[in-house]
């Protein structure tokens, strides 16, 4: 799966020089050339990365990062910026920026900056039970690198079974997990989404521990 990067520059020249520089190493782009396009595609799209110019139209960069970090989104994000104003560079850190660097720059430490950011932020950011892991800042399970097209509560019971790898989950606690008093599950519901979380990942052992509840095996 292409790692996804948003890339916020309103220098169309310069923005087709870095998205073929950034797609020839297999980076997947979406330009946008002003900072409320830009916040439009967060919606839309959920983005691995964010490269940022600062001066940009209807919303700048800075303001655009400080909008979405308010709004938890915890993607990892790198301005672009003409700027040399040591007040400048320090506020784009203490509005959430990860890192920052200066035009014009050599685009061999652009890949290297952006390959150790997504490494380090990977890190910090995904649990993995073996080929199967949870990326918690988009709220996603992928299988061998591959998102997978789960519901909203397929996505909770398998994250469940994931924090209880080879461990019985009893009905009663998925069922507190993933409903409410008001909206109650019930032991039916539970099986047709493991059924269907089993037809999506086949070679994941996922055990009925019968009058119990379920177990993922690792």
């Amino acid at each position: 799966m292409s790692i996804k990067i948003l890339l916020l520059e309103d220098d169309q020249l310069f923005a087709e020089t870095l998205i073929d520089l950034l797609e020839d190493y297999g980076y997947a782009i979406t330009h946008s050339p002003n900072g409320q396009n830009a916040l439009d595609m967060t919606f839309e799209i959920k983005f691995d990365l964010y490269l940022l110019d600062i001066n940009v139209p209807l919303i700048d960069g800075m303001t655009l990062l400080k909008e979405l970090r308010e709004a938890n989104d915890l993607t990892p994000a790198i301005f672009l910026t003409s700027h040399k104003n040591k007040e400048v560079l320090k506020n784009s850190f203490l509005i959430g920026g990860d890192d920052y660097i200066t035009k014009p720059f050599d685009t061999e430490e652009l890949l290297l900056r952006i390959d150790a950011l997504l490494r380090r932020t990977r890190q910090d950011t995904t649990e993995c039970i073996g080929l199967l892991c949870h990326d918690k800042i988009h709220q996603r399970i992928l299988y061998d690198k591959i998102e997978l097209e789960l519901s909203k509560k397929e996505y909770e019971l398998l994250l469940l079974l994931m924090q209880h790898a080879n461990n019985a989950v009893p009905k009663e606690l998925i069922v507190n997990e993933l409903w409410t008093p008001s909206r109650p599950g019930s032991e039916g519901a539970i099986r047709v989404y493991i059924n269907r979380i089993k037809q999506l990942l086949p070679q994941i052992e996922i055990q009925n521990i019968r009058g119990i509840g379920y177990r993922l095996v690792s």
